[in-house]
């Protein structure tokens, strides 16, 4: 697929950045069967994109995402069969695992409502910048599901901890910008008029870094989840031995020798 030809959400691609939204401002930005497929097939082929390094999520009309769609998913799953469920849930999950091993790093803006799967959404990013209106809510529980969707019980505790996650997913509760970023949800707040200009001062930053380095970093940090101490120790040799046969170390070495900044090229 073309990466900026996209049918069910916004993407723009430029100076190696991609900013995508979702593209239904006028109902809080939901995932429909459509957006989800097509995220998934997106993220998928970002691995072989040489033209992307960093991808920025963006609200739009002042919100992140509202999660599944109450008429166009919610209404239609009721009536699916065991098989069909299973096959949407995970469907859905294979969105989480393709943000995960896309190689970019993922860096969410999240304003005003970020509920259900837009909060996995945001939860599965890199990094995540919250607007003073940010409200962040896993309420699958409050819909009558388990809060367990998406990978929230592995992935969530990691970030905020066993307690904390537990709550958001007992309770379904908002979780607002002062106290995600207190938790370690966020990264960092901005103002409503700096978002957008903060998560992509932050994608520029990573993109023109050593971008070959950074997506073994995002590999390490994926797959060391589950390697013991040792084995990640290992991985991590192996990892950057393979960085140091790259051109980038070198030239970050004659950069430094010559006291200039270095220009990486990402090979």
């Amino acid at each position: 697929m073309t990466l900026s030809e996209t049918k069910h959400f916004r993407c723009d691609i430029e100076n190696g950045i991609a900013r995508i939204a979702h593209d239904r401002p006028e109902r809080k930005n939901p995932f429909t069967f459509d957006s989800y497929a097509e995220m998934r097939d997106w993220f998928r082929a970002l691995v072989y994109s040489d033209d992307v390094h960093a991808v920025v999520i963006l609200p739009n009309g002042g919100n992140f995402s509202s999660g599944g769609d109450v008429h166009d998913i919610i209404g239609p799953l009721t009536k699916m069969s065991m098989k069909e469920l299973l096959a949407f849930t995970r469907m859905t999950g294979d969105l989480v695992k393709a943000m995960i091993h896309c190689g970019k790093p993922v860096i969410a803006a999240v304003d005003g409502v970020c509920a259900g799967a837009g909060a996995i959404m945001a939860m599965s990013s890199d990094m995540r910048i919250a607007g003073p209106d940010a409200k962040v809510a896993f309420l699958f529980n409050r819909v009558g599901l388990a809060g367990c969707d998406m990978g929230a019980c592995a992935m969530l505790p990691r970030i905020i901890g066993q307690g904390r996650a537990a709550e958001l997913l007992y309770t379904g509760r908002t979780l607002r910008a002062e106290e995600g970023e207190r938790w370690g949800f966020f990264n960092s707040i901005s103002s409503a008029d700096a978002l957008e200009t903060d998560a992509l001062a932050l994608a520029g930053r990573i993109a023109s870094g050593p971008t070959f380095a950074n997506g073994m970093t995002k590999t390490m940090l994926a797959q060391e989840w589950n390697m013991s101490l040792d084995q990640a120790i290992e991985a991590e040799a192996q990892a950057q031995a393979i960085c140091m046969q790259g051109n980038d170390f070198r030239r970050a070495y004659n950069a430094f020798v010559a006291k200039e900044k270095p220009v990486f090229e990402g090979d």
